[in-house]
């Protein structure tokens, strides 16, 4: 199979969005955007990265591995994980405006997810065991959510990010929702980052944005391991799993809201067809 073309660059195969010394990075001026950011960043046995958090508020996040993360005066060690199919981890919560260092001692692939925040937030480490997973959808719709930084879970300013295991064959991200406008109480206006892997050789999977608005984002994409896509607005979903192969996705997620809140409104043709979110 070939992957679907990208629409206004808005799906992005493994190895295209690499710069400098992240295998992925996604800043808001790569994006088109104001607030969300991800980087990838592949560290050898006893490697180290170091970094400025500038203006964004960011979470370094094992995808596989471990690391020490070091910033504004404290010291974090994170025991990570194998994989992302293996556990729920640990990560570190690192400031505006601060110099970080990652290190590590087996080596590992880490995830930086970031958002443009006004507040300096206190460095905080973020245990694995008090991360929420909750058990969404049922049948081919049941999925696995990792409510690490979800906006009652863990406190940030800005930045809003949680992690998605799909059963191979199943759907997820259903039925299609949106957040591209403010609406008080109903709708809260979020950038979103989807990022893949998918568990075994040869794994893929299919994420869908369709329009919202006249001339709105619209992608059909075959997404593998390194793969991500943007949706600054729009319906998105499903992300479907190819059989046998368990999907992994990060979604990273941030706006203008006074507010840090996810609040979606789903497809009215969906919901009355399923009866609501699944």
């Amino acid at each position: 199979m070939t992957k679907t073309e990208p629409h206004h660059d808005l799906y992005i195969p493994h190895g295209a969005g690499a710069g400098g010394d992240y295998v992925l990075d996604i800043d808001p001026k790569r994006a088109g955007w104001e607030y969300s950011s991800l980087r990838i960043v592949e560290l050898e046995p006893g490697g180290s990265h170091g970094f400025t958090t500038g203006d964004s508020e960011w979470i370094v996040l094992p995808l596989a591995g471990g690391c020490t993360v070091r910033t504004a005066g404290e010291e974090f060690q994170l025991l990570g994980r194998e994989s992302v199919f293996a556990s729920v981890t640990d990560f570190a919560y690192v400031p505006r405006d601060a110099r970080v260092q990652i290190a590590s001692g087996a080596g590992g692939r880490f995830a930086l997810a970031g958002a443009k925040c006004e507040r300096q937030l206190p460095a905080r480490y973020g245990p694995a065991p008090e991360v929420p997973v909750e058990e969404r959808g049922s049948g081919n719709c049941a999925r696995l959510v990792r409510n690490f930084a979800s906006a009652d879970a863990f406190d940030c300013d800005k930045l809003i990010a949680v992690e998605v295991i799909t059963p191979g064959g199943n759907w997820s991200s259903y039925p299609p929702h949106k957040h591209d406008e403010h609406r008080p109480g109903e709708e809260a206006e979020l950038e979103e980052i989807y990022y893949f892997e998918i568990d075994g050789p040869n794994g893929f999977g299919y994420q869908r944005v369709s329009p919202s608005r006249e001339g709105g984002s619209d992608v059909l994409a075959e997404v593998r391991s390194g793969d991500a896509v943007l949706v600054p607005d729009g319906w998105h979903g499903p992300a479907v799993a190819q059989p046998g192969h368990a999907m992994y996705y990060l979604n990273v997620m941030a706006g203008p809201g006074e507010t840090r809140e996810w609040r979606i409104c789903f497809h009215p043709d969906h919901v009355e067809s399923t009866g609501g979110y699944r």
